[in-house]
């Protein structure tokens, strides 16, 4: 890809990202300046568990993340990441590695805006509000999470009940 068209399509995908929500076009701009792109093919693994994984936080631009857990039954997808979702959260809030229990593999040709941990951190000197905005926002986007888990839950409870345990 050509730079211009980087740029493109981190500022693009940034604008349809939960976590930039509250930025100006200014912070946007120094924001935007943070993230390199990286490229995967089909089923190429972008996290495992039990790899060092760099704490970087990625940011789907094309494509497709799947979410895989390994069961009792083998692999099992649980969630498709579309673009705007994040992935690397553990690892970039200074979460171990060891905390990571989902392999996420790309679903075609896929493309990640990557944002170093260490890059983020060198704003808070210079930059503390944006750090704090994308913060909130990175709050945001996991509580959506959280609560369309409980709701999950919530859903599977009450079909377990209602049916007497039975399936």
């Amino acid at each position: 890809m050509r730079k211009g068209d980087v740029m493109s399509l981190v500022m693009d995908t940034l604008r349809t990202s939960m976590i930039t929500e509250e930025l100006n076009d200014i912070e946007m701009g120094i924001f935007e300046g943070l993230f390199n792109v990286q490229s995967y093919k089909a089923g190429e693994v972008i996290i495992q568990p039990g790899d060092k994984q760099p704490d970087n936080l990625y940011i789907l631009a094309h494509g497709g993340i799947q979410v895989k857990i390994h069961s009792s039954d083998g692999e099992v997808a649980i969630h498709m990441l579309k673009p705007g979702d994040l992935a690397g959260i553990i690892t970039f809030v200074g979460g171990s590695s060891a905390h990571i229990s989902a392999t996420q593999c790309a679903v075609g040709d896929t493309r990640v805006l990557c944002l170093p941990r260490v890059k983020f951190e060198a704003l808070l000197n210079s930059h503390p509000m944006i750090v704090y905005k994308v913060m909130r926002g990175a709050m945001r986007y996991m509580h959506g999470i959280v609560r369309s888990m409980n709701a999950k839950s919530s859903e599977l409870n009450s079909y377990i009940y209602r049916n007497s345990g039975g399936y």
